[in-house]
């Protein structure tokens, strides 16, 4: 039994995304390579996939995909199942145009499949899975592989340089930013790898859906049955599917691009924002091909520069930083100087509470406030500038830090596509603390800086903007009687 890698993939120029989670050996009498996606939602340019592919080959054996979905995940609701439904559909489309069989199961009170990841992998010769630090993903490919009598293997395919060409130990994001730019150009090119061997047949531990078959409203009922959040709908603005993602990069480059580096930070500009994250978020689309269109647009230098700043130096910072710690989602991770900040003040007059129902709903007192919680509430998004006062302002409307924190993870969390993700957690914590401490003390947020909002209310049409926004309709969201927390530390088995 070994920790190390099998020699098929130690060979792979893409080894550093890899790492064994377990030392179980191969088994004898495999019939497949099984690669478990949980969140990397596409057939291509997906190193979990590729890295299959290439032990299959070298093994002389077929990749089985598969991806389920439980009904008991944290905030599952109408909105999340169907936005991963919709890719996983497509998932299973493309890897069908790849020679890959892919096999989904949708968990429900009629077609329950208890331990379906354990049983598919007692036919392999090992699972491939991804290396996501974030929710469930994490704890749910360590409990298999402890589990497990075959080699499990972790696999990043969110970033384009894996963070563990990094190396340990970096502190800064200029720090990081050096290493990154320095050696970013070998990692932007990718070359998939073909299977060798016809899909995988033969007989299941269960019989799959059959999500190719689904038309949109079909999926739409399927959603519809099941017990999840369905005060929650899906989200207009993001269509699910590998085809809308492709659509939204298009646009990207072609009417984001050009203006991006001035107008990025404008929340009432409709073209300011690529709106790639939630399909970053569930790996619909990888951050290669995202660079790859953004290389070959029209825009000027500094416009490239900027956005691959943004999806490059921080996106992949936030991951790096993730990566090390225990649970990215929890209040402790923030600076300590803040924490000992806030909690200095944490029994300071708060003249500004507002209720979790106020709050989830966007009826605050605060027009700027409402007017950025309900585009999670619309949309399932928020753009970046209005997510930092957003952040910041919930210190002060609720009745201590750890609140605070508790609360902007809930929001962001089941509302958002793209929460749950070392990005997001990244930017709550940098707003509860991110940075040198500020000169100064504040009532209630100590040397933690504070934010205004004129950046957007001090735009031409800022009033107008915020006041339209602020009052939009919303899903009427079911309210909790408390925050929820901890919800990611155990929970149920794998599907």
């Amino acid at each position: 039994m070994s920790d190390t890698l099998p020699a098929a993939l130690a060979s792979w120029a893409e080894a550093p995304r890899a790492r064994r989670l377990n030392t179980a050996a191969e088994p004898d009498g495999a019939r497949y390579v099984l690669c478990w996606l949980q969140q990397a939602l596409r057939a291509h340019d997906n190193p979990v996939i590729d890295a299959a592919i290439r032990l299959g080959n070298a093994r002389g054996l077929p990749v089985l995909v598969y991806h389920g979905l439980r009904e008991d995940y944290p905030y599952a609701s109408d909105r999340l199942h169907r936005f991963i439904l919709g890719a996983s559909r497509d998932l299973a489309r493309d890897c069908a145009e790849r020679g890959l069989a892919c096999v989904s199961h949708v968990d429900r009170a009629d077609r329950r499949e208890k331990g379906l990841v354990y049983r598919l992998a007692a036919d392999a010769a090992a699972v491939l899975v991804e290396d996501q630090p974030t929710f469930v993903a994490r704890w749910q490919a360590q409990r298999v592989a402890d589990k497990a009598g075959m080699p499990v293997i972790a696999v990043n395919a969110a970033c384009v340089v894996p963070p563990a060409v990094i190396g340990d130990g970096v502190g800064s994001t200029s720090a990081f930013r050096r290493r990154h730019v320095a050696i970013r150009d070998a990692w932007l090119r990718s070359t998939e790898e073909l299977p060798q061997v016809a899909p995988c047949a033969g007989p299941l531990p269960f019989e799959p859906d059959h999500l190719t078959d689904m038309a949109d409203a079909a999926l739409d009922a399927l959603v519809a049955r099941l017990a999840i959040d369905h005060s929650l709908p899906p989200s207009a603005m993001f269509p699910a599917g590998r085809d809308p993602a492709l659509a939204r990069l298009r646009r990207a480059a072609t009417e984001v691009l050009p203006s991006y580096a001035s107008v990025r930070n404008d929340a009432t500009r409709s073209h300011g924002a690529s709106g790639l994250s939630p399909y970053l978020h569930f790996g619909v689309l990888g951050p290669r091909e995202v660079m790859a269109a953004v290389e070959t647009s029209r825009a000027a230098p500094a416009n490239k520069e900027k956005f691959a700043d943004e999806l490059l130096s921080w996106r992949e910072w936030f991951h790096y930083r993730a990566r090390a710690l225990a649970h990215p989602e929890r209040y402790d991770r923030i600076s300590g100087w803040a924490r000992d900040s806030l909690a200095a003040h944490a029994d300071d007059p708060r003249p500004e509470i507002e209720s979790l129902t106020a709050m989830l709903g966007g009826t605050t007192r605060d027009e700027t406030w409402n007017a950025c919680q309900r585009q999670f509430l619309a949309d399932g998004w928020m753009h970046n500038n209005l997510r930092m006062y957003w952040g910041k302002r919930i210190i002060a409307m609720t009745p201590d830090p750890k609140t605070a924190w508790t609360t902007a993870c809930y929001l962001n969390d089941r509302l958002s596509l793209d929460g749950r993700d070392p990005a997001t957690y990244g930017n709550i914590a940098d707003m509860f603390g991110g940075g040198a401490p500020g000169s100064s003390e504040r009532p209630v947020y100590g040397r933690v800086a504070t934010r205004s909002d004129g950046s957007t209310r001090s735009r031409p049409d800022g009033p107008d903007w915020l006041r339209a926004a602020a009052t939009r309709a919303v899903p009427a969201a079911s309210v909790p009687s408390s925050v929820p927390s901890e919800l990611y530390l155990a929970g149920t088995p794998p599907i």
